[in-house]
C-alpha cells in the first residue's frame, strides 16, 4: 500500500459497496467522510470511528475525491448536486452497476473533465454498512471510464488511488463496452438466479428440495439473495442490452433442450464442452505484462484508444506514474494461446 498524505475522500452512500470504500480508505489512513441519507447509517459510520456529517454539504466539502454510492436511480441528481458543492479540481466517480446512461448524463452537465465512471466487481448478497468490509473490494477489478482531454487527468489520478489503496486491477473501458460485457458477466446471471430460486419457491417439494440443495444450487442462486430493489434497479438500467444476452442465453438453452428431447448424448455431451471451455478459460487464464508510455500532456486520444482496447481484450491496469514529461502504465494481457 503506498501512503498518500494529505488526500481527503468522501463516500456519498453507505451501503454495502459504498461502505466498504469507505471502511478501506478509513482503514489505510486517509482522511476520509461519509454521509448517507439514513440517519442510523451515519450514527453506524460513526460508531466505526469514521466521520459521519449529517448535512451533505460538510461531508463533501475540500474534498479531493468523492464516491457516489447511492442506488442507481439516485445516481445523476446526486451527482449534480455534489458538484455543486465541491471544487472544480475535487474528482467525482461512481460505483454503480451499469455506465452509459450517467456517463451521457455527466456530458450534458458538463461534468465530463473531473466525472469518472466506474464500477468495482465485488458485492455479496447481503447489503448495509453492517455487511461492509475493508477487504471486500481489495483485489477487485475495477471498471473505469476513461475520456480524452482533461478528463483523462482525472482518470490517472484516480486509476492510481485505486491500484495503490485497494490493489485494484482497474479495467478500462468505454461506457458503452462496460454495460455490453456486464449484461453477460453479472446482469443475466441475476435473472438466472432468479429463475431457478423462483421455481424452487413455488415448487410442491420445496423443503424437500432445499434439504437436498448443494453446491450446485447454493452456487447458482447466490445472486438471488441480493435485494429485490437493488436488482431491479441494475436490471432495468441496462434492459436493453440485458435482454439482447438474455436471448442468446435462451438460444443455448434451447440447444440443450432439444438435445435432451431428442436423447441426443453426443448432441448434449459438445454443448456442455462448448461451456466447459469458457469455466476452464476462467479458471485458468494466464496474463503477460504489457507496459506502456504516453505524453503527460496533449489531446491523450491515443492514450484513451490504447487503454480501452486493453479493457476489452481482457486486460487490466497494475499500476501507473504520472511525471512530467510521460505517464507510464503497467498492464497486464491475457497470455496468448
Amino acid at each position: 500500500m503506498v501512503d498518500r498524505p494529505g488526500v481527503r475522500a468522501a463516500v456519498v452512500g453507505t451501503g454495502l459497496i459504498g461502505g466498504s470504500v469507505l471502511l478501506r480508505l478509513h482503514a489505510a489512513g486517509i482522511d476520509v467522510t461519509g454521509w448517507d441519507p439514513d440517519e442510523s447509517t451515519r450514527r453506524e459510520a460513526r460508531r466505526v470511528g469514521v466521520p459521519a456529517p449529517d448535512r451533505l454539504v460538510e461531508a463533501v466539502a475540500d474534498r479531493d475525491v468523492v464516491f457516489l454510492c447511492g442506488p442507481l436511480p439516485t445516481l445523476p441528481a446526486t451527482l449534480v448536486e455534489v458538484a455543486a458543492m465541491t471544487g472544480e479540481r475535487c474528482v467525482l466517480t461512481d460505483v454503480g452497476s451499469t455506465k452509459e446512461e450517467v456517463a451521457a448524463f455527466a456530458a450534458t452537465h458538463g461534468l465530463t473533465h473531473r466525472f469518472v465512471p466506474g464500477h468495482p466487481m465485488a458485492g455479496t448478497d447481503r447489503a448495509g454498512l453492517t455487511a461492509a468490509g475493508p477487504e471486500l473490494l481489495v483485489g477487485a477489478a475495477w471498471v473505469l471510464c476513461p475520456a480524452a482531454g482533461p478528463a483523462t487527468t482525472a482518470f490517472r489520478w484516480l486509476a492510481e488511488l485505486l491500484v495503490d489503496l485497494f490493489g485494484a486491477r482497474v479495467v478500462p473501458m468505454s461506457a458503452a463496452e462496460h454495460d455490453s460485457a456486464a449484461a453477460l458477466a453479472s446482469h443475466v446471471p441475476h435473472l438466472l438466479a432468479g429463475a431457478l430460486a423462483g421455481a424452487v419457491q413455488r415448487a410442491p417439494l420445496r423443503d424437500a428440495i432445499l434439504a437436498l440443495a448443494a453446491g450446485s444450487f447454493s452456487d447458482g442462486t447466490r445472486v438471488a439473495g441480493t435485494p429485490a430493489g437493488r436488482t431491479a434497479n441494475m436490471l432495468l438500467g441496462n434492459r436493453d442490452r440485458v435482454l439482447r444476452e438474455l436471448a442468446e442465453v435462451t438460444a443455448f438453452l434451447d440447444d440443450l433442450t432439444a438435445a435432451l428431447r431428442a436423447n441426443d448424448a453426443p448432441a448434449l455431451t459438445a454443448r456442455y464442452d462448448e461451456a466447459r471451455a469458457a469455466r476452464e478459460a476462467l479458471r485458468e487464464r494466464r496474463f503477460d505484462a504489457y507496459d506502456r508510455q504516453f505524453p503527460t500532456g496533449g489531446d491523450h486520444t491515443a492514450e484513451v484508444s490504447w487503454l480501452r482496447e486493453l479493457g476489452v481484450a481482457g486486460g487490466h491496469l497494475t499500476g501507473l506514474h504520472v511525471g512530467v514529461d510521460n505517464v507510464s502504465y503497467e498492464a497486464r494481457r491475457p497470455a496468448a494461446d
